[in-house]
């Protein structure tokens, strides 16, 4: 997999050390084309981008900016994933105290790593893995702590994050064992499951729940909060993407699951105006 990128100053990468845990710190999409993805991104979410130097093979690194926030980054995957046949993807980095630790449990809990504890110079260390149902991710030990942002993502900003499987209890418990989540609200689905949903300290992040596709790995689905809906459906349509599920109404607002047009998987969130719920 991809080495992270080093982030700026500016990077949300540096919460407050009594709150890093367990919380989804900063995402990464790899791409084989970088110039097209900014320019789809950009017309669906309204984001910008900033260089920042050059990561995984010397590839330049771009971050994804919302208005002067950096929220993630974009680079060309390496040869060794295009060669492997690893399709484009999206990966979420979820924040530690300690990675050196928290690598050491994911591995004695059955996880797969992909790159072991390494160092981002003056910005934190790093490591990637698999969950046992074949989900990546990376784990994230910031350098510099700095206050955590609202609870409340705004538009722009990633606004849940879902993990389909085909043993969400024990892959729950994978994740909770590593990074405290807690079970928050639960929505049963019928003969399908359960949807069930968790965070921490009042927060809730996304839902783990049960798969129909036991023939594939595991895949984090990350959303993006936007503004209007209809409208980025459009840019998603007009920029040679797909709309994967068509709008679908959600407590507080509605989804829709898109494609990029290198077939990297994504959701959109547009939330109910407050003024709107009372």
């Amino acid at each position: 997999m991809t080495t992270p990128a080093a982030a700026s100053s500016l990077s949300p990468l540096t919460p407050a050390a009594a709150s890093v845990r367990g919380r989804f710190l900063w995402y990464d999409l790899m791409v084989p084309d970088v110039d097209a993805a900014i320019r789809f991104y950009a017309a669906v979410t309204g984001w910008t981008t900033a260089p920042w130097g050059t990561a995984g093979e010397g590839s330049p690194y771009t971050m994804w900016m919302n208005g002067a926030s950096p929220i993630g980054g974009v680079m060309t995957q390496t040869s060794a994933e295009t060669a492997g046949g690893v399709p484009p993807y999206w990966m979420a980095h979820i924040g530690t105290p300690d990675v050196d630790a928290t690598y050491r449990d994911a591995l004695a809990l059955g996880a797969r790593s992909f790159v072991a504890p390494s160092d981002i110079p003056d910005v934190g260390r790093f490591a990637i893995v698999s969950d046992p149902q074949g989900a990546v991710f990376s784990m994230f030990q910031p350098s510099n702590p700095s206050p955590a942002p609202s609870p409340m993502p705004a538009v722009g900003e990633f606004s849940w994050h879902e993990l389909p499987t085909i043993d969400p209890t024990s892959t729950f418990d994978f994740y909770a064992r590593l990074f405290g989540w807690e079970k928050t609200e639960a929505m049963p689905m019928g003969p399908a499951g359960v949807y069930q949903m968790f965070g921490q300290a009042g927060t809730t992040y996304g839902a783990v729940y049960p798969s129909a596709a036991s023939n594939r790995p595991s895949q984090w689905l990350l959303y993006v909060r936007v503004g209007d809906l209809t409208r980025a459906l459009d840019a998603v349509r007009q920029g040679g993407g797909q709309v994967l599920r068509e709008p679908t109404p959600v407590p507080g607002g509605q989804i829709a699951h898109c494609a990029d047009p290198h077939g990297a998987h994504f959701a959109l969130h547009e939330a109910t105006a407050p003024e709107a719920q009372g």
